[in-house]
């Protein structure tokens, strides 16, 4: 059977030398798991031909969606803000949601999900929750326990109601948006994961899978699950499936 073709998102070029830079950890993840990798810089993202073109998606880690964006405040700590990625991506994740296409939200891609459905975010998660628990410390990846909804498809993904996965983020989900509901949360009560209503295979978190995936069951399968989704999305002899081929929510 073909490998699943998942389109990873990637940061725009970098001013100081103009280079694309993404971490392989997505890569391999989603590799492991099955999948083909493609990867979508943003600047000229055709989303339609991006659709036809993928089975899943990953959306990933980066800098910090324009405030903007979501009705937000400036702060001096928002960084890396890229307004190109930010409208390829949120165009993006509208049309994947829309056609029920297989999903992963990590980080900033979860952030994306929530201002694409009307979310609102935390512009600096230390003015709010204060600094407690490691979301982010000393330029490296923090690990905090987080509580899942047991109920949860997440937590049906991960196979655990609880987990200390691997934190790199300043920013968190205020108010999710229209149509999604928070499922995980960290100690200090900031949302950790989100969930779509009427779309099952859509997984959002707020941590980073792919930094422990190589090493942590629960985190990989994450990707197994995202990929195992995207496999069924094409039936035999590879056309796609359009929304109307899904049955009804």
């Amino acid at each position: 059977m073909t490998r699943p073709r998942i389109g990873i998102t990637t940061p725009g070029r970098e001013a100081a030398d103009g280079k694309l830079r993404l971490t392989v950890d997505y890569i391999d993840a989603v590799r492991r798991a099955g999948g083909f990798a493609l990867l979508l810089p943003p600047g000229d993202l055709d989303v339609q031909a991006a659709l036809e073109a993928c089975d899943g998606f990953v959306l990933t880690g980066g800098g910090d969606v324009d405030p903007a964006l979501y009705g937000g405040r400036a702060h001096p700590e928002v960084y890396g803000v890229d307004r190109a990625r930010d409208e390829s991506e949120i165009a993006l994740v509208r049309a994947l949601v829309a056609r029920r296409t297989p999903a992963l939200c990590i980080c900033r891609g979860l952030q994306i999900l929530a201002v694409a459905h009307g979310g609102r975010l935390v512009e600096h998660v230390p003015d709010e929750y204060g600094e407690a628990v490691p979301h982010r410390r000393d330029g490296r990846y923090q690990a905090h326990a987080v509580r899942i909804d047991p109920a949860s498809r997440l937590a049906r993904a991960l196979g655990t109601r609880e987990c200390t996965p691997a934190s790199w983020h300043h920013q968190s989900v205020r108010e999710p948006g229209s149509g999604l509901r928070a499922v995980a949360w960290a100690p200090d009560g900031a949302i950790e994961a989100l969930e779509h209503a009427t779309h099952d295979r859509l997984w959002a978190v707020q941590w980073h899978p792919e930094h422990t995936a190589l090493r942590e069951r629960e985190q990989q399968a994450l990707f197994e699950a995202v990929v195992s989704a995207a496999r069924g999305s094409r039936p035999p002899g590879g056309r796609e499936r359009r929304t109307a081929d899904f049955p009804p929510a």
